[in-house]
């Protein structure tokens, strides 16, 4: 047998469940836009083309154009189609770009944790390295949002084999590095239970546009696409995830193509539930979580 990670049972798709989204919707949609901070030439790095140059200048400053003017756009893009949306900040973005997240809370963004930039990440990290990296990402964003964030995505998606355990120890409620399904699904931790949410690694304008150099139309068109299908055939109560990053989908040639995909997104809101990570997560949790085993 393979080894397991002994976090869930296999459950089939076709398995039933006994309750749906509010206003018994079958489709639950949400939209993720990362604002993310960089160390200059140095840690881990996004790439639009590779570059051996020192400083690298120019990738530096293509990711940094996300925070000074594509999050701004998108922003604007969210109001005119009054779309929820959850941030996944990196909580060294307070400081690097001030006023950006505090302009996505006026217009009633969740705020979910991120790390603290991704120029690290948490993979081969020690415990208590690994949990002080937790602790000071969650009470950056705590002071400034006068409650700590309820979930957390890891720079990278990487995790330790004691993530999961940290995150319920430090108060989190739900996790979105787990894309094993398109329902939310109960992750057993030594520390009780934790929510793990849909987060989609192919409606993910960085894993589609940049890693497989698919088109913006082609983005736009798969949102599309999934959307469409999922309404037709829902099955269990489900999540719809777009995974978007200021610096790539920020950019107006971009925004173009995605505007109308996010502008379908918002008028599905007759038939599917269009919401952020935290009203989803919430909502499961009141069904009840399951018991320590």
């Amino acid at each position: 047998m393979p080894r397991s990670h002994g976090r869930y049972p296999y459950l089939p798709f076709t398995a039933p469940v006994s309750w749906t989204w509010p206003g018994g919707k079958r489709l639950a949609i949400y939209v993720a836009l990362n604002l993310e901070a960089y160390g200059f030439d140095e840690g881990m790095t996004e790439q639009l083309v590779p570059s051996k140059a020192r400083p690298d200048v120019m990738n530096f400053s293509w990711r940094d154009y996300g925070n000074r003017v594509g999050a701004w756009r998108l922003l604007e893009t969210f109001r005119e189609l009054d779309l929820p949306v959850t941030l996944l900040v990196n909580s060294a973005v307070y400081a690097e770009a001030p006023g950006l997240i505090e302009a996505y809370r006026a217009a009633g963004a969740a705020i979910a944790a991120h790390g603290r930039t991704n120029a690290e990440s948490q993979a081969g990290r020690a415990l208590d390295d690994e949990r002080a990296l937790i602790a000071e990402s969650t009470r950056v964003i705590a002071a400034h949002e006068g409650q700590p964030p309820r979930g957390w995505l890891g720079p990278w998606i990487a995790e330790t084999a004691h993530t999961p355990e940290l995150l319920v120890e430090a108060g989190y409620r739900y996790v979105l590095d787990w894309a094993m399904d398109d329902r939310p699904v109960w992750l057993s931790t030594g520390n009780g239970p934790l929510l793990a949410l849909p987060y989609s690694q192919e409606l993910n304008d960085s894993n589609m546009i940049i890693a497989r150099r698919e088109s913006a139309a082609a983005f736009a068109d798969a949102i599309v696409d999934q959307l469409e299908e999922m309404l037709a055939h829902p099955g269990p109560p489900v999540v719809l995830s777009v995974a978007l990053h200021a610096y790539i989908t920020g950019q107006p040639f971009r925004l173009y193509r995605l505007r109308r995909a996010l502008a379908r997104l918002a008028a599905a809101r007759k038939a599917a539930w269009v919401t952020t990570t935290d009203a989803i997560a919430a909502h499961v949790a009141a069904q009840g979580a399951p018991a320590p085993s």
